[in-house]
């Protein structure tokens, strides 16, 4: 064995080291946010209920003072609509998974600062990753998997960064993106090789790289519109005067509105879909490098060109006035539900010209996208 050689499988091995290191970081993660929510303060929570009377939508808050020509007028506070959409409901956001507690608001930084150093550690297990084998980390479905799974957490982070109100979502990232690592290291694990030819190519770089942050940007928004469904059949169970169980009271009361989690998925998923096109257009321009032709309907080609049109027609009905709220959303799951099967059901149970070995021993050797 050669020094190069050896460095590289020295490499791999700290890589496998540093995923599992991420994911065990990642498990505390997880109880820390089960811990915020499970302490968050239920007596602290400003109840939807009374936020659906119809005397808490009238409450306008105090009158604003203001000095005009010598002496004083008084202007009533403008109201805070957080639905767009005339005649919907006018409900506040939630106070966040803490609840308004101290003890859970603890848990809830503790559990961030913990998924901070799952993904440094994760980010340096895909870097390490890629310089064991000495190209881009995504060339199989393992390396895709470990890869996918950073940047969706780094997409968290990101809008953490920004100030935007997601903290709500760091229980269920954590959830899923234990089972993606979980996944990868078990069923999907190759062993750190070099690419087929017709992946010797910088659209690996540029066309796959896309598809990950896609991918990512597209569950962080199929996250958002599952939670707006529940919290939109709670809202509405209050309005018609029905009393929902204790359980879905004591999460869902602190989940932003139904108002706002619906446009914050339609923000994140049309926030991407130009890029999504991008993508099938670079995957295209590499085809024709690759094989001769730009579009020769292979599945994977097929089932992009399908998640595109499922974005497109969501988010044409999110425009359109009949459109909005529910049935808008069922779109928005169907097209991820596209785009999940476009790398899961394509891969595995579909071959084509993306595919580039069998299932077999406990691993898939395919390219992502």
């Amino acid at each position: 064995m050669t020094l190069a050689a050896a460095t590289n499988e020295n490499l791999a091995s700290i890589s496998n080291v540093l995923i599992y290191s991420a994911m065990a970081v990642y498990t505390l993660a997880f109880f820390a946010y089960i811990a915020e929510w499970t302490f968050g303060s239920r007596s602290k929570v400003a109840r939807t209920a009374s936020a659906l009377t119809p005397a808490a939508q009238a409450r306008t808050g105090p009158a604003v003072t203001v000095k005009q020509g010598g002496g004083t007028a008084v202007l009533e506070r403008p109201k805070v609509v957080v639905r767009a959409a005339a005649g919907s409901r006018d409900v506040p956001d939630g106070p966040g998974a803490h609840g308004g507690d101290e003890k859970g608001d603890l848990y809830g930084r503790i559990a961030i600062s913990l998924t901070v150093l799952a993904f440094l550690l994760s980010f340096a297990g895909v870097l390490t990753r890629a310089l064991s084998v000495e190209r881009a980390p995504w060339g199989n479905m393992y390396e895709f998997n470990i890869t996918f799974s950073t940047t969706a957490v780094g997409v968290y982070l990101l809008l953490l960064a920004l100030k935007k109100n997601v903290r709500w979502l760091g229980l269920f990232l954590t959830t899923s993106v234990l089972l993606d690592l979980g996944l990868a290291v078990t069923v999907l694990y190759t062993e750190s090789d070099q690419l087929v030819p017709a992946l010797h190519s910088y659209w690996l770089y540029i066309h796959v790289s896309t598809a990950i942050l896609c991918g990512a940007v597209f569950y962080v928004g199929a996250v958002g519109v599952i939670l707006y469904l529940f919290k939109d059949s709670y809202e509405s169970k209050l309005v018609g005067g029905g009393r929902p169980g204790s359980f879905a009271t004591s999460v869902l009361e602190r989940l932003p509105a139904a108002a706002s989690l619906d446009k914050f998925a339609y923000r994140v998923n049309a926030a991407v879909f130009p890029l999504w096109t991008f993508t099938i257009i670079a995957g295209a321009i590499w085809a024709g490098d690759a094989w001769g032709r730009y579009w020769g309907w292979d599945p994977k080609e097929v089932w992009s060109f399908i998640t595109w049109v499922a974005y497109a027609c969501y988010l044409h009905a999110r425009a359109t006035a009949g459109w909005k709220g529910r049935k808008a959303a069922y779109l928005a799951l169907l097209a991820f539900g596209c785009w999940l099967f476009n790398y899961y059901g394509v891969n595995i149970f579909v071959s084509g010209k993306h595919s580039y070995a069998d299932v077999g021993l406990g691993a898939l050797r395919s390219v992502g996208f």
